[in-house]
């Protein structure tokens, strides 16, 4: 991946950063390059070396097919997972750790319906806000808008119909 100062990627678990800051390291005798980026969401700093980037899962922002994807799969049936929900809450973390965007938004799909209809456990909401949070962030990116306008978007897709 070629990554320049200013570059806005997103970080597995974070979401959407900004490089504000490439040096060469020496660590253990090893010199690598490495990126320092800002998380948008927090004031949480990230270094990492690029050789890395690719075993982490940060990746370049969505364009707009892949936007198109992610309502699709925001529109899709609730997904019955595991009726215990410390199965269903292992199962999401699973799906969130890779970073991969669509089964981000996957949690979020099945994790927002199921609280509509039935409730979820506090963890389930926590893992709800974070998945919103890191979703939100990515699309408010490749929509060039504000978090909050993301969010809407996020709402208004999740509240259609659900395509049978």
């Amino acid at each position: 991946m070629n990554v320049t100062i200013g570059d806005t990627l997103v970080y597995p678990h974070h979401g959407a950063v900004t490089v504000t800051d490439l040096r060469p390291r020496s660590v253990r005798g090893t010199d690598e390059l490495y990126a320092t980026m800002r998380v948008h969401t927090t004031e949480l700093t990230i270094q990492l070396p690029l050789s890395k980037f690719e075993y982490v899962g940060v990746r370049n922002v969505i364009d707009g097919d892949e936007f198109n994807r992610v309502l699709a799969v925001l529109r899709e049936p609730l997904v019955e997972e595991f009726s215990n929900w410390s199965r269903r809450f292992k199962a999401n973390q699973e799906k969130m750790a890779g970073g991969d965007i669509y089964r981000i938004s996957e949690v979020v799909r099945d994790l927002w319906r199921r609280d509509a209809t039935g409730g979820v456990s506090a963890g389930e909401k926590r893992m709800l806000q974070k998945a919103r949070i890191i979703l939100e962030s990515e699309l408010a990116l490749t929509l060039a808008c504000t978090p909050e306008r993301a969010a809407a978007v996020v709402d208004t897709t999740l509240s259609e119909e659900v395509a049978a």
